[in-house]
């Protein structure tokens, strides 16, 4: 089963900023637009951002825009989400995916678009 790793979670101050990487096979990253989910205790998985398969465009969740930049390597098959202006708000384990269909463009937002997720990495934000 293709399996994408996600790094560069961890716990960070209020104001504060990561960077996540996220990696795994060509055949995912080179024709495959990638998103960013995220889900807090209790919550829904909830889509934060995604790129398009050439990195032409992105979208945000309106409660990052602005603070957030995804990103893309496709050349080494990885995918990057910049967090700045971190928030408590912001605290949940973050995924990666790829989407199911190859060369969509513009990216969609649905979760059940994205086959293909990684474990997780957990993103603490303190007050």
């Amino acid at each position: 089963q293709v399996q994408l790793v996600e790094s560069g979670g961890g716990l960070v101050q209020a104001g504060g900023s990561l960077k996540l990487s996220c990696a795994g096979p060509g055949v995912i990253f080179k024709r495959r637009a990638m998103a960013w989910f995220r889900q807090a205790p209790g919550k829904e998985r909830e889509f934060v951002a995604a790129i398009n398969w050439s990195g032409g465009s992105a979208h945000y969740a309106d409660s990052v825009l602005g603070r957030f930049t995804v990103s893309r390597d496709t050349a080494n098959h990885i995918v990057y989400l910049q967090m700045n202006s971190l928030n408590p708000e912001d605290t949940a384990v973050y995924h990666c995916a790829g989407d199911r269909i190859e060369f969509r463009s513009p990216v969609t937002l649905s979760r059940e678009e994205y086959e293909y997720w990684g474990q997780g990495t957990q993103v603490t934000v303190s007050s």
